[in-house]
This record gives C-alpha cells, sequence and structure tokens, in this order.
C-alpha cells in the first residue's frame, strides 16, 4: 500500500502543481520509429489445407513483344518434331526451381543459345496438370505442381529475347514428352 503524503508535504506538492502547465496532447498519433516485426506464419501440419492468401490486386502488364512479322513453322518443321526427328541443338531442367530463378535461368538460356547460333532449345520443365495455375497449396509446398509448364509461354511472350522466338512445341516422347518442350529460336541473319 503506498505511504500517505505528511500535510507539510501536501501543502508543498500543491505549490508545485500549480505552477505547472501541462503539455499539449499531440492531435494525430506519432509515427513508429521502426516498421513492425511480422512473425512467419507457423506451418500447417500435414493432412490440413492452407488458408488461401488474400488476392494480390490486379497488375497490368505491358503487352508482350512479338516480332513483325511473327513466323511460324512450315509443315515440314512440325511433322519432324512430332516424330522425334529434331535433335535439340541446347537443353534446360528447370525442375526443383522456384518460379523466378526458372524464368531466369530460361533467359539465360535463351541467351546463350542465340549465341551459339542454336535452333531448338529443349526446356525440360515437368508436366502440366490441368488447372495447374488455380491450384491451392497442398502440403506446405509454395507453388502448385505444374506452375513452371504452365507459365512458359507467358515467360516466352514476355522474354527479352521474344522477338527471336518462333514457337514453342511439345517435345518427342524421346525427348521428355508432356514434361518438355521445344523452343524454337530464330534462324540467325548469318547461317
Amino acid at each position: 500500500m503506498p505511504r500517505r503524503l505528511a500535510p507539510d508535504e501536501t501543502a508543498l506538492w500543491k505549490k508545485v502543481a500549480a505552477t505547472v502547465t501541462p503539455l499539449p496532447r499531440p492531435t494525430a498519433p506519432l509515427a513508429p520509429a521502426a516498421p513492425p516485426t511480422v512473425k512467419p506464419p507457423k506451418p500447417a501440419p500435414r493432412g490440413t489445407a492452407a488458408p488461401a492468401a488474400a488476392p494480390r490486386p490486379a497488375v497490368k502488364l505491358p503487352p508482350p513483344r512479338r516480332a513483325h512479322s511473327q513466323a511460324t513453322l512450315d509443315g515440314h518443321w512440325d511433322r519432324r518434331l512430332r516424330k522425334g526427328l529434331v535433335r535439340p541443338d541446347m537443353s534446360i531442367d528447370l525442375h526443383g526451381h522456384s518460379l523466378a530463378s526458372a524464368q531466369a535461368l530460361l533467359d539465360d538460356a535463351i541467351g546463350r543459345a542465340l549465341l551459339r547460333g542454336a535452333r531448338v532449345l529443349l526446356v525440360v520443365a515437368g508436366r502440366l496438370r490441368p488447372g495447374a495455375d488455380r491450384l491451392p497449396m497442398m502440403h506446405g509446398d509454395p507453388r502448385p505442381r505444374g506452375a513452371i509448364r504452365a507459365s512458359l509461354p507467358d515467360w516466352l511472350a514476355y522474354s527479352p529475347y521474344a522477338d527471336q522466338i518462333v514457337a514453342l512445341r511439345p517435345a518427342h516422347i524421346s525427348h521428355g514428352g508432356g514434361g518438355a518442350v521445344y523452343v524454337i529460336l530464330r534462324r540467325s541473319r548469318e547461317d
């Protein structure tokens, strides 16, 4: 229990309190000096679905870059690709990468292929599953199955090398089948 003031202490306190003017109250709350820290979410136990994340605001992307006269493959090329008669000049495997690192590796591989004069780049990305771009996260996996494969057409359309890409075709079973695609590059002018 707090101690009571003596009568002379009370008189002295009243004199001091009469000379003090209160500080003005701030009109707006002060901004915090440092941003608040956010604790990472605890991992969900296996067998339960993670809660759906809040949708991100829509970001308007610039239109994909295309060559002025977008060439397509003739029937002869398509037949040779379907029969597995075309051998890829280079290949890249995107398994196990995040979406961001897979896109960076793909752009790097296309740049190297163009420098080497390659015409067919084999991209192994895994099988495309129906609705891969809409699947919720399962068992703590940060990305849905088939997300890299589902993203390939968009990545190629927005690639810095989009004007050098002629076509995207499914790979022959001998080169990975449904888990891989051929990226057909424009023939260099020196050829």
